[in-house]
């Protein structure tokens, strides 16, 4: 089987009267033979682009969410298909398919081998595949079996939830640390830096672009931005540093467009991390960019740039409009990308992923054996729990009464005297709800900080459905 992306480019000459009604990059499943149906009967591959297609309107708004759906489902077809079993099959032949299925994901060879957490997301994409068909009329069954559960939430809130019986058990979800402690999280920084952890320039290290490195984690450290936030940020978009150090944080909005959910909000970043990010524009981002000659198919050239918006190919957009594909292919008025991050001679700069696991790999080797594996979501945990501390010490409500106190007109250093903790916290991580944030906050570390202030205070939340859906999508 075949896993196609679609793009609409060129439609014109497919012989159509009409651009075709459907997302650009959205994910289109193909047998090998090319053929969509057998004597006028649609294959089941055609089932399956039907409710690929509907997954933006069907609460997965996200292009990667629709990726990680379409290969769950080829995995599922390849194997059925090996054993030339019917995609819909009758009931039990799919569950005894099921069951092999399992065996072979969870127990099979190396290379095909899935973990826990991966194997009962193919479970719940394949269940949410089977329900729509079943309800469309395309499948005459749903091979999964299913059990309500009452569970009690961290605000001690009883819900009731469905669990599909083929998923399996993990680990306890505070087993993996999700998070970086405060001395890890400044080992973290040094190492992005080339330091070792006394900050003195470690000479083993023969890594590039450390300024940039540092800058952004920096960033995400400092503001909580997701991977997407942080990777597609233009350089315009960033605030100016204030001429004074402020222990009040600078505010920083962001994007609908690149943010989960097209929900657009407002964060923060701290004075000394915004520094970092303003030195590393004047200096090594510059140097790089200079002269650069880098331009991506069909540019999109930036003239007169100011922090709302520029000339784009001629016309006047706001930065706030930009999708995250319309912003890698921004070319800035001097050349180069116009994203903050970018690379030797000015293309823009996307694989975090990759500098984590590599900086963290060397902190392992040289300087700490137990320093965890770090990804990108893994700054916006840290960022959740150290801003949490901060906000029930009373660190920001007390720099912020200081800032009101003597006359300062700073709306964050009002709102910041007034706020509770958690609703501080839910609008910097734009969560809807604040019971998904004191939900996010139990799973990262149930004994942490929070808990016992806030019962003590007597916070009370009532979890709705809304809160479930995207605490899960959260983590």
């Amino acid at each position: 089987m075949i896993l196609h992306y679609f793009s609409s480019a060129g439609w014109e000459e497919w012989g159509l009267y009409e651009r075709p009604v459907i997302r650009e990059t959205m994910p289109v499943l193909i047998d090998e033979d090319l053929c969509f149906e057998d004597a006028a009967v649609p294959r089941p591959t055609v089932v399956m682009n039907l409710w690929l297609r509907e997954l933006p309107v069907s609460g997965a708004p996200s292009p990667k969410s629709w990726r990680t759906y379409a290969q769950a489902l080829k995995g599922w077809v390849e194997f059925l298909g090996a054993r030339r079993i019917p995609v819909f099959a009758d009931r039990q032949r799919l569950r005894d398919a099921l069951s092999m299925y399992a065996e072979y994901r969870l127990s099979g060879p190396l290379e095909v081998r899935l973990s826990s957490a991966s194997w009962n997301l193919a479970v719940k994409t394949l269940s949410s595949f089977y329900r729509w068909a079943a309800a469309e009329g395309y499948a005459p069954t749903v091979p999964f079996s299913y059990v309500r559960q009452s569970m009690t939430r961290p605000d001690g809130a009883r819900v009731e939830v469905t669990r599909n019986l083929a998923t399996v058990r993990s680990g306890n979800a505070h087993a993996t640390r999700k998070y970086l402690e405060r001395p890890y999280a400044e080992l973290l920084m040094q190492a992005l830096a080339g330091n070792d952890p006394a900050g003195e320039r470690d000479v083993s290290f023969r890594g590039r672009e450390t300024g940039r490195n540092a800058a952004v984690i920096g960033l995400a450290l400092s503001s909580g931005l997701r991977s997407q936030e942080f990777t597609h940020l233009t350089v315009y978009e960033l605030p100016p540093l204030p001429r004074r150090r402020t222990a009040v944080p600078v505010p920083l909005v962001l994007a609908p467009p690149t943010a989960k959910g097209r929900k657009g909000r407002s964060t923060w970043i701290g004075y000394e991390d915004l520094a970092r990010v303003h030195d590393y524009i004047g200096w090594e981002r510059a140097a790089a960019a200079e002269g650069s000659r880098w331009q991506p198919c069909d540019p999109l050239f930036v003239e007169a740039p100011t922090h709302d918006g520029a000339l784009i190919n001629g016309m006047r957009r706001r930065w706030h409009t930009l999708t995250p594909a319309e912003r890698l292919r921004l070319v800035a008025p001097g050349g180069g990308s116009a994203l903050l991050a970018v690379q030797s001679g000015g293309k823009p700069f996307v694989d975090w992923a990759t500098v984590l696991r590599r900086t963290a790999l060397r902190i392992r080797d040289r300087f700490e054996s137990s320093f965890p594996h770090v990804h990108p979501h893994v700054t916006r945990h840290t960022f959740a729990m150290a801003t949490l501390e901060r906000l029930v010490r009373g660190y920001y409500q007390q720099a912020a009464q200081l800032v009101v106190d003597t006359g300062g007109d700073d709306a964050l250093a009002l709102y910041l005297t007034k706020a509770d903790p958690l609703l501080v916290l839910r609008d910097l991580l734009g969560h809807t709800s604040a019971a998904t944030t004191q939900a996010y906050l139990h799973l990262l570390d149930i004994q942490r900080i929070y808990r016992d202030a806030y019962a003590t205070a007597g916070g009370a939340l009532t979890v709705d459905a809304d809160a479930v859906a995207e605490f899960e999508g959260e983590v």
